[in-house]
């Protein structure tokens, strides 16, 4: 077994921690955002001892939830790391999502990642924890990818990684992230890898909503059945906006809406108002960056039950993965052996599904402008994607609605 095969390296403790297995975990949250990744750790029942977040508006969030927990403001003047047994660290994706700048891992934002190593090089945590968006997978030749786990490698770290749709969790956000974990003295794969359930079939999601991006149009849709598209820091000119959603067979000016941002909180876990604290700081529209940005909290609620007691792993199916080729939904290695291929699903669990229209209530939406319903049917019309006949004369007759209430006025 491979795992023995670690362990007689020194790569994996032999010994449990016991003490670690009966008391709560503790953590430090480096680019914390508005607490995604902690509140879902908490929710497994851990401690956060410190949090780290430069924005201001995501500042306001974190002092008004987590008001016992020192907050420091930036992690470039970050000495030390506290004494935990975990650090998470949800990078800003800014240079490598395909919404953003994709200057990649080097980037000015992605870039302080750097710093996470710099202070891992004086710091013993159980657990490391990053997140990011799929597109790093890929950006630049996997660039960002060779780069993260160089240098774990480099630390002595033994890694693993898992791509992961949000749906998994029961929340109607098509929603995929890379979910990455190391750590000197466990084997992270049975965090990441311990739990495997099929795919939601499509005939569990209704028809009678459809979430897009009403900011596309020429190259794609975003389209998701009975979902939101992945909710996102910005539009690809970074400006903060909600996605769309088409009610299928509702009346003119009630069939295109865009949902509230209590909605979106919702649909990533968190309670309904939860960045409300930001509007002390900031416009009402740097919410939807705030929620974009952030992490699922059931995807972090379902990693902390892993961290607190890891399952087990069945090693059948890896294939050697050599340094250069493109890299795979999920993978793991080390600095002393090869990196392997998984293989691992996008959904661990399954749990209860909520339908869109279950959270967002269509009586309360905001019908989509009239400038942008007919900006993005227009580049609909222009281009050559694929979209069913009856979207289309939705959206006509919505924006023919919405003109004449502009006409009326």
């Amino acid at each position: 077994m491979r795992q023995s095969f670690l362990k007689e390296r020194g790569i994996i403790d032999p010994m449990p921690n016991h003490d670690a297995a009966t008391r709560p975990l503790t953590v430090a949250g480096l680019f914390a955002g508005i607490g995604g990744v902690e509140l879902g750790l908490q929710a497994a029942g851990m401690q956060t001892k410190l949090l780290c977040e430069w924005w201001e508006p995501a500042q306001a969030v974190l002092n008004h939830r987590f008001p016992d927990t020192p907050l420091h403001s930036d992690i470039q003047t970050l000495k030390t790391l506290p004494d935990v047994d975990i650090v998470t660290a949800g990078f800003p994706c800014t240079d490598l999502s395909q919404a953003g700048r994709t200057e990649g891992i080097h980037g000015k934002a992605s870039g302080m990642i750097k710093h996470l190593f710099e202070l891992l090089e004086d710091a013993s945590p159980r657990w490391v924890v990053i997140e990011n968006v799929r597109n790093m997978l890929s950006l630049d030749r996997g660039t960002a990818m060779e780069y993260l786990v160089g240098e774990f490698e480099r630390l002595g770290y033994t890694w693993a990684y898992r791509l992961v749709d949000s749906r998994f969790t029961g929340v109607p956000q098509r929603r995929q992230r890379v979910i990455f974990v190391a750590s000197r003295t466990e084997d992270p794969r049975t965090v990441l890898f311990a739990d495997h359930a099929e795919e939601r079939p499509e005939s569990d999601y209704k028809d009678d909503a459809y979430g897009f991006y009403w900011t596309e149009g020429n190259t794609g849709l975003g389209w998701a059945k009975d979902a939101l598209p992945t909710l996102k820091g910005g539009s690809g000119l970074g400006i903060p906006s909600s996605p769309a959603v088409w009610v299928r067979g509702a009346a003119p000016g009630r069939s295109i809406l865009t949902p509230l941002i209590e909605d979106a909180e919702e649909m990533q876990g968190f309670p309904r108002d939860w960045t409300k604290a930001a509007l002390e700081v900031a416009r009402p529209g740097v919410r939807w960056k705030l929620v974009g940005n952030a992490v699922t909290v059931g995807v972090s609620e379902w990693l902390g039950r892993r961290l607190q007691s890891p399952g087990e792993y069945n090693e059948t199916g890896e294939l050697i993965l050599p340094k250069g080729m493109k890299w795979p939904t999920s993978a793991w290695g080390n600095a002393a052996d090869h990196r392997w291929d998984v293989g691992a699903g996008l959904w661990p669990e399954q749990q209860e599904y909520r339908h869109l229209l279950d959270v967002m209530n269509p009586d309360t939406a905001v019908p989509l402008s009239l400038r942008a319903t007919s900006g993005f049917h227009k580049r609909l019309l222009k281009s050559r994607l694929r979209y069913p006949e009856e979207f289309s004369t939705a959206l006509g007759e919505h924006s023919d609605y919405m003109q004449g209430l502009v006409s009326t006025a």
